[in-house]
């Protein structure tokens, strides 16, 4: 599918910026930060001030189609979000259950940024257990 037709099925108004902002993402295989993505699409030839690559970015997240990971000391990762990938959350107390992001792609980006290593594989099955917010009140 093009990226006009994602956006318009998005409801994304269609902007020279937006499109080479997800061709960028979609060509990283990893996250990558906001000022790598304006980098590239000026040397695309896009033109595009670093406070919209900022707020495109936010747009995108807010819609779903891009993931935001804070790495640390105020800074972030992004990546097309290609399929959701959830895990169980249940409470202990009434076995309510959620579905959560998996935070894997974020543990990945903090390995990489924080040892320089890229994961070739993974094994993990997690579910995830705590108190909910209505049972911690009742408590």
């Amino acid at each position: 599918m093009s990226i006009d037709k994602f956006l318009r099925l998005n409801n994304i108004k269609i902007t020279k910026g937006r499109i080479k902002i997800i061709e960028v993402l979609k060509d990283c295989s990893v996250g990558v930060t906001a000022e790598y993505i304006h980098d590239q699409c000026k040397n695309n030839g896009c033109n595009v001030d670093l406070s919209t690559v900022y707020r495109n970015l936010e747009l995108l997240n807010n819609k779903g189609i891009v993931d935001k990971f804070d790495i640390g000391d105020g800074k972030y990762n992004y990546v097309i979000n290609h399929n959701k990938h959830t895990h169980p959350l249940e409470c202990t107390i009434c076995h309510k259950e959620v579905e959560i992001d998996c935070p894997i792609q974020q543990l990945e980006q903090i390995i990489k940024n924080k040892t320089g290593f890229t994961l070739a594989e993974q094994e993990v099955n997690i579910k995830f257990k705590g108190v909910c917010k209505d049972c911690l009140i009742k408590e």
